[in-house]
């Protein structure tokens, strides 16, 4: 049940990425059952995402950093349970920039919450992409309450 409640999240995950008409949610849920998935499936998926969500820290930044030196070391609990090339794809955008030290913690902390089999690239590149793009929201909050209040110094900080 973990891979197609992952394939509903990257469905859903694709569907914002492709800049799509808004749909509610009962339409989305509609179109997510015509293709052959379950009502509990559906839900497992989302709730899962609302997690992720709610679980993003908020003092983090999702700006591209600067490219790092060093490399992270995995437990032998996480070379279990990230696939080799899971684990060479979180150290390449580690390596890259894209992900900061707080992040790549992140994803693999929720990887390995989700550990029934060895995690795979598919599955790591989803938790990531939505590692992101949880953070990212909460980034465009603190800019929103930011303009809000006014509060000019730290919007443009």
């Amino acid at each position: 049940m973990r891979e197609r409640v992952l394939a509903i999240v990257s469905f859903i995950a694709q569907y914002f990425l492709d800049d799509r008409d808004m749909l509610t949610e009962s339409d989305l849920v509609e179109e997510l059952l015509s293709v052959g998935f379950e009502a509990e499936e559906i839900d497992a998926a989302f709730c899962w995402m609302e997690s992720q969500a709610l679980c993003a820290p908020t003092g983090s930044e999702t700006s591209l950093s600067t490219p790092v030196l060093s490399h992270r070391v995995f437990s032998t609990e996480e070379s279990r349970a990230l696939s080799s090339e899971a684990r060479g794809f979180l150290i390449r955008l580690r390596t890259m920039g894209v992900l900061d030290d707080e992040s790549q913690e992140e994803v693999i902390e929720k990887a390995l919450h989700m550990v029934e089999d060895e995690i795979t690239l598919k599955e790591i590149k989803t938790i990531t992409v939505l590692t992101m793009f949880a953070n990212s929201q909460n980034e465009w909050r603190r800019e929103f309450d930011y303009l809000l209040e006014d509060d000019w110094q730290r919007l443009l900080n």
